[in-house]
């Protein structure tokens, strides 16, 4: 019997994000440094992943991580909340809370609809176009999201590479 279409093609999706999921997990815990010095690199890529507008955040995050000694390979794959998949979504909500948080009546419709069109231009000079208020909207609620983001992101992966290294100490006094 032949499984209907749509879940065989679920379940390779799945099997997927699950495999890229496992190999993220062992990106964080297997670098050799200290804990802190991952979760540093790992909450800059955040920072400037929440913060700074797409496509400067590498440029920005790289620098960072070397003159707060953070993991480079943490501040790379850290700004990787927003990427071409997410901004859609992440991106009009900062807007959106942004300009609820500046007094400002923005929808969220409108400001869905403003970044598609700057997104679809690749252009910082169409994004000034969209207005200062958007701008401003952006960067505040970018601002706020940073703020939650970063340190979450910090002692998630502290937590994560202390709690892989003290299983991996555990399991070798088993052996």
């Amino acid at each position: 019997m032949k499984p209907p279409e749509g879940k065989g093609k679920n379940m390779k999706i799945k099997r997927y994000l699950r495999r890229k999921m496992v190999l993220l997990y062992a990106k964080i815990v297997k670098e050799k440094a200290s804990p802190e010095y991952i979760a540093r690199g790992w909450a800059i890529g955040m920072f400037f992943g929440c913060l700074s507008p797409f496509g400067a955040q590498l440029i920005l995050s790289i620098p960072t991580s070397f003159l707060l000694k953070g993991s480079k390979v943490g501040a790379t794959l850290g700004t990787l909340l927003t990427n071409h998949f997410t901004i859609f979504f992440i991106y009009p909500a900062q807007c959106y809370v942004g300009s609820r948080l500046l007094g400002g009546n923005l929808s969220y419709s409108a400001i869905e609809l403003a970044m598609k069109d700057v997104l679809r231009e690749q252009s910082y000079a169409e994004l000034m176009q969209v207005g200062g208020e958007l701008v401003a909207a952006f960067f505040l609620g970018g601002a706020l999201l940073t703020a939650i983001m970063t340190p979450l992101t910090y002692y998630f992966v502290k937590k994560l590479v202390l709690r892989y290294r003290a299983r991996k100490i555990s399991a070798a006094r088993k052996c």
